[in-house]
């Protein structure tokens, strides 16, 4: 009676084992029905993939000269082609995991009958059978389509429904490629241990060659492992490993694969792995010096919409605009002025070359060593590109002077330089028994009454350029800071948590923005300097020459549009304003110290009480900003000789700064040079000869002008005093001075007194030696231009009557 049953049951199993590979094998519009139609499209899916060879490989970021700097992988596999494997290899897997592999059609029936048997019988999975292609696709779905928990868990089910769909993707793969091909596809997928996947991996792992390179042993080994990966390790269980490899000499030997000899003589042999498995540092930890450009790197491309994750799998090549002698030199110079070990102090170096068309990072480096280490000082933040520190100190009054000159002021425009000055509309504070409502400030040594600007900018007296700061305007002096690189200044919730500090800055407003008191992203100050050395043009600082798929394919990066910051004879004028300060200005005895004889624009800064330091330099090669700040957990005032927390500070932008910069400089733009600008931005045009210009001119014009230099226009109607009805007969200077928001009172002639003939009405001639509307050294700098006088004859109505008739309607309609 048992045996009858058991009978039964075989029979009953065998007739459902062959219904179920039916079904799994069949077309969809045959036996499968709408079963296997649900799954068709992802099926059809994955094995057009597994055709492909589909498999998450390493991404390789490389420097400017092609050097690997980094690794970035979820699994680290090194695709090869058929031909790059040795033979002994494919015949090793071949032997101990599917010895039918040449004969079947991507499942082997005979196995598969027994074991679906089996587990028919058994109510689940006890047996398997499964052929390459087979195992091929578990791997496939587990480690290439599996991306969650869930779905690695499905992967792996020990069910007949996921063996059913292994056998129909085995079988259709078989339809669609060569046995090599297979076979090579299932080498460059399957994990061999400690961290190697796929058979090139492997070969570099344990024995630090190639897989083309695999010996007859070696290759038996590495066969071996297959079944369990991570249990068959050759350096914590090398008898069971020498067991397993022993095994697939012999199933080659009885395959005819190998001679008996040749597969005892290898038997014979040690394991031959290297000492320790050489495995690939992940990410870029790995990066050594090169980790704070590497984390740029993923930054700005995660930015671009090329996330860390998908780098991770995608085996992309990234190749990267650092360059190592430039790279070298940067790091060499900081840690020469500030010691990588010394607690509470870091300095960061970023180099950019100027192009009016690109921005291309060529170094990044930080005092620290980049690694984990806290104990030993390392880190992992981004100094170099991220808000740090306490300010770059009088760097920012380069803002003010691009300020001034965009606002008609020349490069040798005489500024006042009291000892003490205390600025109206700037805030309150500042310097000691400063009245209320005032903000107050004083120089520190002495200087003469008054100076060029071009000298103020190498001398860097204080009290000149809160003065100028505030004729110009705070808005326009903050606005130019953004403009020119600051952007992270203009970025929500960079003061407070919710104002920016441009926000901030002219709503406070915050007189002592020239003095540079806010902390500052190294990589936009140095930008700053690229953008002045680019003819005012600003563009994004970019770590990318290019970026390719594993099949070599260009991958589109998009790149933010390079914009005109300041106007490009405004910005030569600012750079030749500020090439005086590496010759007798505050950085000359930095640049002396290092025997640095070339041409740079520059300025040093120091915040008060020496609690940062910075010096920005740029010429035709090169832009960079040294940048020394507290990066403890204490902000005290820094010392120099060598850089350090102390009570009284005395570190200054013209000393370790300018040193690091100069050390750079002179090996990399010794030979640069600064643009030369046009001789009228020299003098400029002053508040008063501004007003001067406007007499004779239309009301419109007068206005225009007089408002785009910030100034508000109350317009009085006066006798002509021989000027025509509607022209400017005279613009009177606030009683504060011409400072920005100041009211001028325009004087538009009523038309009494006006000259008889339409003719007087037409333009005054151009003051000698005055520049002219439109001209480098023109009012506003605008392109307007002034009115032309009349041409035709005398009409009946002269253009005088029209005027005041025009003037008279206006008046009476409220317009």
């Amino acid at each position: 009676m048992n045996i009858s049953k058991s009978l039964a049951k075989i029979v009953l199993a065998t007739t459902l084992v062959g219904l179920l590979i039916a079904v799994a094998l069949a077309p969809v519009a045959g036996i499968s029905g709408v079963a296997i139609a649900r799954t068709n499209a992802s099926m059809e899916s994955d094995v057009d993939d597994l055709s492909a060879g589909e498999a998450p490989g390493v991404t390789v970021i490389k420097d400017a000269d092609g050097n690997n700097m980094a690794y970035l992988f979820q699994q680290r596999r090194h695709p090869v082609r058929g031909d790059q494997i040795s033979q002994d290899m494919k015949d090793a897997i071949v032997s101990i995991e599917d010895q039918r592999f040449y004969e079947h059609e991507g499942v082997d029936f005979q196995g598969n009958f027994r074991a679906l048997a089996t587990n028919v019988l058994a109510g689940g999975v006890q047996q398997g059978a499964s052929t390459l292609n087979q195992q091929y696709v578990k791997n496939f779905l587990l480690l290439v389509r599996a991306t969650t928990p869930e779905e690695q868990q499905a992967a792996t089910e020990q069910s007949i429904g996921r063996k059913l769909r292994e056998i129909r993707m085995a079988a259709d793969i078989d339809k669609k490629l060569s046995k090599d091909e297979i076979l090579t596809n299932y080498l460059n997928l399957v994990p061999f241990g400690n961290h190697a996947y796929g058979i090139e991996a492997a070969a570099r792992t344990y024995f630090g060659i190639s897989a083309a390179e695999l010996s007859l042993g070696q290759s038996a080994m590495l066969a071996g492992m297959v079944q369990s990966s991570e249990y068959l390790n050759p350096y914590t269980n090398t008898a069971e490993v020498t067991d397993r490899r022993d095994l697939v000499l012999q199933t080659m030997a009885r395959n005819g694969y190998v001679t008996q000899e040749e597969a005892d003589a290898a038997a014979a042999q040690g394991l031959g792995v290297l000492e320790s498995p050489a495995l690939l540092p992940n990410g870029c930890i790995g990066a050594n010096d090169r980790g704070f450009f590497c984390d740029y790197v993923l930054q700005y491309l995660a930015d671009k919409g090329l996330d860390e994750q998908e780098l991770s799998r995608g085996g992309y090549t990234v190749n990267t605009t650092l360059r190592p002698a430039v790279q070298d030199a940067a790091k060499a110079a900081i840690d020469s002025q500030v010691n990588p070990n010394q607690p509470g102090v870091a300095g960061v170096i970023n180099v950019l070359e100027p192009s009016p068309n690109s921005r291309e990072v060529t170094a990044m480096v930080s005092s620290r060593t980049y690694g984990l280490d806290l104990e030993s000082g390392q880190t992992i933040l981004p100094q170099p590109y991220s808000m740090v520190g306490n300010g770059a100190g009088s760097v920012f009054k380069v803002f003010t002077a691009a300020a001034a000159l965009d606002a008609g002021y020349g490069v040798q425009s005489n500024l006042e330089v009291p000892s003490r000055y205390e600025a109206e509309g700037l805030g309150r504070g500042g310097a000691e028994n400063c009245p209320p409502d005032r903000y107050c400030v004083e120089n520190t040594g002495t200087y003469r009454g008054t100076m060029t600007l071009q000298d103020t900018l190498a001398q860097s007296p204080n009290t000149s350029f809160i003065k100028l700061e505030e004729q110009v305007g705070i808005d326009h002096v903050v606005d130019m800071a953004v403009k020119l690189g600051l952007r992270s200044y203009d970025d929500p919730g960079t003061y407070d948590g919710e104002n920016s500090i441009a926000q901030f800055a002219k709503d406070a407003p915050m007189g002592s923005f020239t003095l540079g008191p806010t902390a500052v992203n190294p990589l936009e100050l140095a930008n700053v300097g690229a953008t002045i050395a680019s003819g005012g043009n600003w563009c994004e600082p970019d770590p990318i020459a290019s970026v390719t798929d594993k099949e070599g394919n260009e991958v589109y990066i998009e790149e933010t549009p390079c914009e005109q910051a300041l106007d490009f004879d405004v910005s030569n004028a600012l750079a030749n304003a500020l090439s005086s300060d590496s010759v007798d200005g505050t950085a000359a005895n930095a640049a002396r110290a290092m025997g640095f004889g070339g041409r740079v624009a520059a300025k040093t800064g120091t915040t008060e009480s020496n609690q940062s330091a910075a010096f920005l330099g740029f010429n035709s090669k090169i832009a960079a900003a040294p940048y020394i700040y507290n990066d403890g957990t204490s902000t005290t005032p820094l010392c120099a000789n060598p850089a350090r927390q102390c009570g009284e500070g005395n570190l200054y932008g013209g000393e370790e700064p300018a040193r690091a910069f100069f050390s750079i400089a002179g090996q990399v733009a010794a030979d640069g040079a600064i643009a030369g600008y046009d001789r009228a931005y020299d003098k400029g045009v002053s508040g008063e000869e501004i007003l001067d210009q406007q007499r004779n001119r239309g009301e419109a014009e007068a206005v225009s002008t007089l408002e785009d230099r910030g100034y508000t226009v109350k317009v009085t109607r006066v006798n002509g005093d021989g000027v025509a009805y509607g022209r400017v007969v005279r613009a009177l200077e606030p009683n504060g001075g011409l400072k920005k928001g100041a009211e001028v009172v325009l004087q538009v002639s009523d038309g009494t007194g006006a000259p008889s003939n339409d003719s007087s009405a037409g333009s005054a001639p151009a003051q000698p030696g005055a520049p002219q509307p439109g001209s480098p050294g023109g009012p506003g700098r605008t392109n307007q231009q002034p009115a032309p006088a009349p041409q035709a004859p005398r009409p009946l109505i002269s253009q005088n009557d029209v005027d005041r008739i025009t003037n008279d309607l206006r008046n009476m309609f409220g317009l």
